[in-house]
């Protein structure tokens, strides 16, 4: 496989990677816990920044196994691993068009400490409400309760949510060995971080009104229609 196939893999990760970080499960929480504790913005984003390490260091990790687990199977398969990766791909990015198709097409993570059952109705309008109503109930944004504790119960949101759609896209560089998992590390790294603080930043200063959640409702779709293009052009690249 050539460097134009790592910079297809790179940009489709790159883009599955922001798209995943700017949906409102990865940056509404930090708004209205901040707001309701009267945080500074710096604080915000830092404790925001801090939450993103932990989301991207439990993916990379994740993405180190399915990796190794690569590497075990292109030295066995050889010229048909690229088939099978391609092939796995596109399976992937049909069962993403299925979740749209059945209504599911992002779900959100319970926030800690709340006794609010989160359903897996994704994508609909009300998406801010049913944030806002879980984290009232929820002991993060409760006075009784130090900052730690707020600041521990979003870490653990999202560090133990990893990004799932980026996983297969590690699968799909093995062929570059190490220096290709390194390369997509770093580009989860900076796509997520770029992508959550970015928007906190925004929606700290009154301009969360743009509506993310309007995207959030095609999040699986979008990441099957990327999987299935990745899935061919790996095929077509390797001949």
């Amino acid at each position: 496989m050539n460097s134009a196939a790592l910079m297809t893999i790179a940009a489709t990760g790159f883009t599955v990677a922001f798209f995943h970080a700017v949906l409102p499960t990865h940056w509404l929480p930090f708004v209205l816990v901040a707001r309701a504790r009267g945080w500074s913005r710096a604080k915000t984003l830092m404790v925001t920044l801090a939450a993103g390490m932990g989301h991207v260091a439990l993916t990379t990790l994740l993405g180190l196994l399915i990796a190794w687990f690569g590497f075990q199977l292109d030295e066995r398969l050889g010229h048909a691993f690229p088939w099978i990766v391609g092939g796995l791909l596109v399976g992937i990015g049909l069962y993403y068009f299925l979740r749209q198709l059945r209504g599911r097409g992002v779900c959100h993570h319970p926030v800690p400490g709340s006794h609010h059952h989160a359903t897996e109705a994704c994508g609909r309008d009300e998406d801010h409400s049913h944030w806002e109503h879980e984290l009232e109930e929820s002991e993060l944004v409760s006075s009784r309760r130090g900052d730690w504790t707020a600041i521990s119960g979003l870490f653990l949101l999202l560090t133990l949510s990893p990004c799932e759609g980026f996983l297969p896209v590690y699968l799909s560089g093995v062929r570059f060995g190490w220096h290709g998992f390194v390369v997509l590390s770093v580009i989860l790294a900076v796509a997520t971080l770029a992508g959550m603080t970015l928007v906190t930043w925004l929606a700290l200063f009154g301009l969360d009104r743009f509506r993310v959640q309007r995207f959030e409702r095609w999040e699986a779709a979008t990441i099957g229609a990327l999987f299935c293009v990745l899935g061919v052009l790996i095929v077509l690249l390797e001949h």
